[in-house]
């Protein structure tokens, strides 16, 4: 299939996707805010006062959904792009797995937080394949990356696709978390191959 056409179908799947529509409606910058809104309806991880990361935040959606209906949290988003300013957010441009910026992220916070979530994937190369492989090792970092500033009945969410790579992220998560479930949102589009980890401590 020609670029364009590619260009123009996924232009079309936009118009008609009610949760882009609703997203504009409401202020948000990315249908990807209801995914994170779904996740919580579902298992109740936010609550005012929380410490928070969110790890390759761009455009920002999840931190703003956290904002708009959470008072006194401490929020921090990381990414290597910019984003536009978030109400009681600050943000971190750089990759989060350079180790210079995980001790900016363990100095900012001080103490263990309560979520760590992520909505990180690669830009697709046109292998999906290779996508949801290197997606995965993401992933991966990210876990293992909450499992150092987590406390003690603290959450991990990231987005994971079905892949090779996507036992060794849920047994990884068994492994090291008390209760580990799989969700696949109703903002999810049907034709994704994403579901996201929701992965808790509960000490």
């Amino acid at each position: 299939m020609k670029k364009n056409k590619i260009s123009k179908n996924w232009i079309n799947k936009q118009r008609r996707d009610i949760y882009v529509r609703k997203s504009k409606a409401e202020g948000y910058r990315s249908r990807a805010a209801y995914k994170i809104e779904e996740i919580n309806q579902k298992f109740k991880i936010f609550r005012g006062g929380m410490s928070i990361i969110d790890l390759g935040s761009a455009p920002g959606s999840w931190s703003q959904y956290v904002s708009n209906n959470y008072k006194n949290c401490r929020l921090l988003s990381i990414d290597y792009k910019n984003i536009d300013p978030i109400k009681n957010c600050n943000h971190i441009i750089g990759d989060f797995t350079d180790e210079k910026n995980k001790v900016k992220i363990k100095s900012y916070f001080k103490n263990k937080v309560q979520v760590v979530m992520s909505d990180m994937a690669v830009n697709t190369t046109g292998n999906k394949g290779l996508d949801a492989i290197v997606t995965g090792e993401l992933s991966l970092e990210a876990m293992f990356f909450s499992l150092e500033i987590l406390d003690s009945k603290g959450t991990f969410i990231s987005k994971i696709f079905m892949g090779s790579s996507f036992n060794e992220i849920v047994t990884a998560s068994k492994k090291n978390f008390k209760k580990t479930n799989i969700f696949k949102p109703p903002a999810s589009r049907k034709d994704s191959k994403e579901s996201f980890i929701i992965s808790q401590i509960m000490r």
